[in-house]
């Protein structure tokens, strides 16, 4: 528990310290994890980074991010890399590696790279692009926040008082009095938004908002616990004592910027 404490602190602290820099720093900041999510994503499948075809849906997951930063018009169009010809030409060219490669790299390993190259592109890419709208830093900070308070309530409380198992074919761990404390955390942080930083839109909207947040980060806690659950692992990775992987600490945020973005909020 005290590694884990620790480890979330400091991590947390780093992560802040970017967000508030913001700009290149943060963007930069961003890269760099998705790199790291995406090793750890294909080691989970004991791929290992130099193989070819994870450098190929590496250069399409930094394509993604990329492409996020033209959409906020902070670099020029990537012309031939524009989406969707991006994800086209991945895909053709992984297509090309299954031939070459006489089915050493058959279509499960390649739908399994090119679904994470989307998932985690498109999470980081969000959550970069943010940061560079109006307002861009208020918002990250406060879905940080509140998808914070959401995972450590929802840990905290089920590790201590937690007795009903919430879906133990994907997550044994996890319990109903968890989610409902994590949830709860959630929506009073936003509360307390609410009354410090009105500006930020209605009472009824920012705790709607600190709801929706709570829910989708748990369903993406959910998702990465059945991904792990599927391939026979504990932890994403190592690289965080006491709280696993990158991917393991940014699975709630990856889907919640998706959806949050769907649905016009970010």
């Amino acid at each position: 528990m005290k590694r884990r404490v620790i480890t979330g602190v400091l991590g947390a602290s780093l992560f802040l310290i970017a967000l508030l820099i913001g700009g290149w720093v943060y963007s930069g900041f961003l890269f760099l994890l998705a790199t790291l999510a995406f090793f750890e994503y294909s080691h989970m499948q004991r791929l290992h980074w130099r193989k070819p075809q994870i450098l190929l849906g590496l250069l399409l997951m930094w394509s993604i991010l990329i492409n996020g930063l033209a959409h906020q018009q902070i670099i020029p169009p990537l012309l031939l890399l524009k989406e969707p010809n991006n994800l086209l030409i991945g895909m053709i060219v992984l297509f090309i590696m299954i031939l070459v490669s006489g089915n050493r790299f058959d279509i499960h390993q390649m739908s399994y790279l090119f679904v994470g190259a989307l998932y985690i592109g498109y999470g980081f890419s969000y959550m970069l692009q943010t940061i560079w709208k109006t307002n861009g830093l208020m918002i990250t900070l406060f879905i940080l926040l509140v998808t914070w308070a959401n995972d450590s309530g929802a840990y905290f409380i089920g590790k201590y008082f937690g007795k009903t198992r919430l879906w133990p074919a994907i997550s044994p761990n996890k319990t109903f009095e968890g989610s409902i404390a994590g949830i709860g955390s959630g929506v009073l942080l936003g509360i307390i938004f609410a009354f410090l930083l009105p500006e930020l839109g209605s009472f009824t909207a920012i705790v709607c908002f600190a709801l929706l947040i709570s829910l989708v980060g748990q369903i993406g806690d959910l998702i990465e616990s059945s991904w792990k659950r599927t391939i026979g692992v504990k932890d994403s990775g190592s690289i965080l004592p006491g709280h696993g992987g990158i991917l393991d600490r940014f699975d709630s945020l990856l889907f919640s910027f998706i959806i949050l973005h769907l649905l016009y909020l970010v």
